[in-house]
């Protein structure tokens, strides 16, 4: 009687999870993923190697400590922040003796840095932002906590601060903490406070006075946002809204929640038309309802709740971006002691336009951020961060971190194919795949939850998957680290998209586990089909 062969097809898709027991996940979601390293869920398909960084610069930005802040201007143009040491000084023909610990602007190109401005106060602490065009230029404006806002304004290339003296300014701007732009206006924060500055003005009320003392919100903010013609306030168990009115006071305060807040203003990003921002439960989507004036408050990232509750507790310093081309949101943990090679972060990619149920989640290991920044400007994106090392780095570009390698691992949840008692045997492989370049997989089999101290199930030993010749070394026009007629190119061969292996041994469960640890091109994994043989029921 011929053996019977059965296929078992796994379309690689749903992202990380981790919220669910091993079998249960095995069961409901094949296809996704119990460990999503350094790959992204593609919006095209399959789970994607990410593009690495480089350095934006090779001269290290002046000063010590932490990059505090940083605005990129656009394509190949950012402005800096950091403090001012005694190196610093003796480079710099603008500083003194006496700036030392203050807080330094700097601006870039990608060769040196210009100084731009100096705090008046020592003591400054991370720098947040706000940019807005009311006259023509685009402008900047930045707040450390400690000193009078400083305006960059990138059509001159100039930078100064307010201060006491600054037309109908208020005191209370000096040491404000959060900046957005709302309505036509400047908005910062300071402890409980909001202000507001009259409309198409950094400071000023048409007419003259000072800044608006909007309203005391009861706690410290911990966030500013612009959701649906409203600026939402958010404090560690609140979210409020603002919104302008016709009739003095011109502004009145609404309640949206009072059960849970933000814990990190620097989580807040706009993501795919809802505000995603960092809650004490999880990363949470404020979005709209059909209810008016309603919101929801989805906590998102529920589907990874192992993953996002270590990731709470293991440091109160996060930053975070968009990467509008890939719907995507990225949010990083930033622990000083911490190496780079174990620096960890989330990613989150949207299928769907609005709400939390169509995020597919994904975790980072090997970047270290404690500012973040990107601006889509033209055709391209511009994305970057930096953290204490003193160099800017340009994420999404090479294919490597910093020259170094990028290790990442796919690895399914352990799936019983049919009946989780009845053994099965092993066959063949057929792994789909869309590389951009050389591609050096290992691919392992792992059977019955990978119990190592059962002498009785042996573990299928690991599978080299691509090449260094042929077809993964093809020129590809355009794509980096691409040299026509180079080492292992062969010009006009095709790139192996289908892999075939044979595979042995017999399972209960199993579970697929594909590991790379190499600089090569981002490859597309996409999916796999596994032939097996279900044995008798023993």
């Amino acid at each position: 009687m011929p053996t019977q062969w059965t296929t078992f097809p796994v379309e690689f898709k749903g992202g990380l999870i981790s919220n669910q027991s091993p079998l249960q996940q095995g069961i409901n979601s094949i296809g996704s993923t119990t460990i999503l390293q350094n790959m992204e869920p593609d919006r095209q398909g399959g789970y994607t190697k990410i593009k690495g960084y480089q350095k934006f610069s090779s001269t290290e930005i002046p000063g010590t400590g932490n990059i505090q802040g940083l605005k990129v201007v656009s394509n190949g143009r950012a402005v800096v922040a950091r403090k001012i040491d005694q190196a610093a000084i003796d480079a710099t023909a603008a500083l003194s003796s006496g700036d030392l610990n203050k807080t330094g602007y700097y601006f870039g190109t990608g060769t040196a840095w210009t100084h731009m401005a100096t705090s008046p106060l020592t003591g400054g602490g991370k720098v947040r932002k706000a940019t807005f065009n009311f006259d023509g230029d685009d402008k900047t404006i930045f707040v450390d906590g400690t000193n009078y806002p400083v305006v960059y304004n990138s059509s001159g290339n100039t930078m100064s601060f307010m201060s006491s003296s600054t037309q109908h300014i208020s005191t209370d701007l000096e040491g404000a903490e959060l900046i957005t732009v709302f309505d036509n206006s400047v908005v910062y924060s300071k402890n409980n406070n909001i202000y507001v500055s009259g409309q198409f003005t950094e400071a000023n009320i048409t007419g003259g006075g000072a800044v608006n003392i909007v309203a005391n919100v009861g706690n410290t903010v911990t966030g500013l946002a612009v959701f649906r013609e409203k600026l939402i306030i958010f404090t560690e168990d609140k979210i409020q809204s603002l919104v302008r009115t016709d009739a003095s006071p011109f502004f009145k305060i609404e309640p949206v929640t009072d059960k849970i807040g933000c814990i990190s203003s620097d989580s807040i990003q706009e993501f795919g038309g809802d505000i995603m921002y960092l809650a004490p439960d999880g990363l949470r989507l404020l979005s709209a309802t059909d209810r008016i004036g309603d919101f929801a408050l989805d906590v998102t990232s529920d589907r990874i709740f192992k993953d996002a509750d270590d990731f709470l507790r293991s440091t109160p310093n996060y930053c975070s971006i968009i990467i509008r081309e890939k719907a995507q949101y990225r949010i990083f943990a930033y622990v000083g002691s911490q190496s780079t090679d174990t620096s960890e972060g989330l990613i989150a990619t949207k299928f769907i336009p609005q709400g939390g149920s169509g995020v597919e989640w994904s975790t980072t290991k090997g970047i270290k951020a404690f500012v973040a920044d990107s601006i889509y400007s033209g055709t391209s994106e511009a994305i970057m961060f930096a953290n204490e090392d003193g160099y800017l780095y340009e994420m999404e570009q090479t294919n490597g971190f910093d020259g170094s390698n990028i290790e990442t691992i796919m690895e399914t949840p352990y799936m019983p194919i049919t009946d989780p008692e009845v053994r099965k045997t092993a066959y063949k492989l057929t792994l789909y795949t869309d590389p951009t370049g050389q591609m050096d997989l290992k691919f392992r089999l792992l059977f019955d939850f990978d119990s190592g101290g059962d002498t009785s199930i042996i573990q299928p030993e690991e599978i080299d998957i691509g090449s260094t010749t042929g077809g993964s070394g093809v020129f590809i026009f355009g794509q980096p680290n691409s040299i026509y007629g180079g080492t292992g190119v062969l010009y006009g061969s095709k790139l192996k998209r289908v892999y075939n292996e044979n595979l042995i041994g017999s399972f209960h469960t199993v579970a697929m586990r594909i590991t790379s640890d190499s600089t090569n091109p981002p490859f597309t994994l996409d999916s796999a089909i596994l032939q097996y043989r279900q044995n008798d029921r023993q």
